[in-house]
């Protein structure tokens, strides 16, 4: 039988597919593999956030519409939680990045051991945050805490931290500070290795002082390692919960709850699965929003 030279032109289609198919086939399981775990879930919460579905009615679920996002205009609580956590976002997230870069730039500096500077970035980080929350909430206890304990040495009269809704919110945002300015430490240290030094040697022979070289050449090329550390930490400042759960319990009153522990209350203790739907897709909702400026923010920067 004689051989062709050449393999039929709908071989080659087949075994050489164009850009696109390539892409297409190659990416296919990382979208089915997002579709399973981002996409499903996601739409699921969306249909139970339209429907009345209480497990202690013992009824089933009602198709209701927007019904549960009606009832939130006329909750208080979801008001105040929802006031709470933009209040822990506007306080903690410039906090933790004003004390994350000043610790990123020490850590960065050129000491004959560094691996002890930057080992004390991760301990803050590594702790569990309802870990850091118990500790924190000793810290702060009226008869027997670190903090009153060093007021009275300084002359001052002790607080009565968790009495207090603006002492209360005040000890939380002061924890979540030193909870998460080690993670923006890390994420803003790793921006500044990717600075070349030949810049600062340059900055060196035209005379610039260490004030210049911040504002222009330090500040400038750490933009995107900023953005990137204020997009994580933003949102994770939207879902906080551990930490004013363990230190306060949302008191006293509704003074320290947040949308994330609202939502765990309607779900969890009053199994209330429909509007505790609806409060996480409003929660949802604030965090892609976020995202999105921050994106919008970099890419105008790029």
């Amino acid at each position: 039988m004689k051989q062709t030279d050449r393999p039929p032109a709908t071989w080659t289609r087949c075994l050489d597919p164009g850009d696109r198919t390539l892409a297409a086939l190659l990416l296919a399981p990382a979208a089915l593999l997002l579709s399973l775990i981002i996409v499903y879930p996601v739409g699921r919460l969306l249909w139970m956030s339209l429907q009345n579905l209480s497990l202690t009615s013992g009824l089933p679920a009602e198709f209701v519409g927007l019904e549960n996002y009606a009832l939130m205009w006329d909750d208080p609580v979801f008001w105040d939680a929802a006031w709470n956590t933009l209040l822990i976002v506007a306080i903690t997230v410039p906090g933790a990045l004003l004390m994350g870069l000043g610790m990123a730039l020490l850590a960065n500096l050129p000491f004959r051991r560094r691996w002890p500077v930057r080992l004390s970035l991760l301990i803050p980080w590594a702790l569990p945050l309802s870990f850091a929350g118990l500790i924190f909430a000793w810290s702060f206890h009226y008869e027997y805490g670190i903090v009153n304990d060093v007021l009275n040495r300084l002359g001052f009269e002790g607080i009565i931290w968790f009495n207090s809704p603006g002492w209360a919110f005040a000890a939380i945002c002061l924890t979540i500070v030193w909870k998460t300015s080690s993670f923006m430490a890390l994420i803003i240290l790793a921006g500044l290795q990717t600075i070349p030094r030949s810049l600062y040697e340059a900055a060196d022979v035209d005379g610039a002082g260490r004030m210049r070289q911040f504002f222009e050449i330090t500040l400038p090329l750490l933009k995107p390692a900023i953005v990137i550390a204020l997009i994580f930490r933003t949102i994770t400042a939207l879902q906080t919960f551990d930490i004013p759960y363990m230190m306060t319990g949302g008191g006293p009153g509704t003074s320290t709850v947040t949308l994330a522990m609202y939502i765990h209350q309607n779900t969890v203790s009053f199994l209330d699965l429909g509007y505790g739907s609806a409060l996480a897709v409003v929660m949802f909702a604030f965090s892609m929003c976020v995202t999105f400026v921050y994106l919008r923010m970099l890419r105008r920067k790029g």
